[in-house]
């Protein structure tokens, strides 16, 4: 705001500078044009997925999906990435494509021809992800239905522990559970 009345101060002449009333006026429009200038940014990060707030729930009309305003913005933002890449021929490319578009980071597809089956696994993050849901729904839509999907997740294993040189004292001392340990990621 400051930066404003400094720069619609230099416009005026300098025997306005010790004028209370014009340093109010300066005061008073510096903070309107503030306000305007961040209602301005405010409107523009609604045309981008990734910064999108208030603007989410017209992604979702205009992709189709139901808006669930219980959802965290970055889940909401993954569905409507997903439902945006997910047009075109389904290849592994596609659907390494879609299941990237969530916030689990790197994946890898494989195809089983023989049985009929995509095999989706999860390789840069430990865990079962947060938006599973989302993420089976976005592929079974894109999927053709004749296929199964399986998705594999990669837990911290007792010898990768072992490995860090810790005990299960250590372990417990977290207060997590197993499962809880097991999505750790070192």
């Amino acid at each position: 705001m400051t930066d404003y009345r400094q720069r619609m101060s230099d416009y005026l002449p300098r025997y306005y500078d010790d004028s209370r009333i014009v340093g109010n006026l300066l005061d008073q429009e510096s903070a309107e044009v503030s306000d305007l200038n961040a209602a301005i940014a405010d409107v523009l990060a609604q045309f981008f997925v990734d910064t999108a707030t208030w603007g989410l729930a017209n992604w979702e009309r205009i992709c189709g999906i139901k808006t669930d305003e219980t959802k965290p913005y970055d889940q909401r933002r993954s569905a409507i990435k997903a439902r945006l890449r997910g047009v075109g021929t389904v290849t592994v490319a596609l659907i390494k494509n879609v299941a990237e578009s969530y916030n689990n980071g790197e994946v890898e597809v494989t195809e089983d021809n023989a049985n009929y089956t995509i095999a989706v696994r999860f390789v840069s993050t430990y865990g079962r992800p947060s938006n599973m849901t989302d993420i089976q729904n976005a592929l079974r839509e894109i999927v053709p239905a004749h296929l199964a999907i399986d998705f594999v997740f990669t837990y911290a294993t007792w010898s990768e522990v072992d490995s860090r040189g810790q005990t299960w004292a250590d372990i417990d001392a977290l207060g997590e559970t197993w499962a809880q340990y097991e999505a750790y990621q070192p």
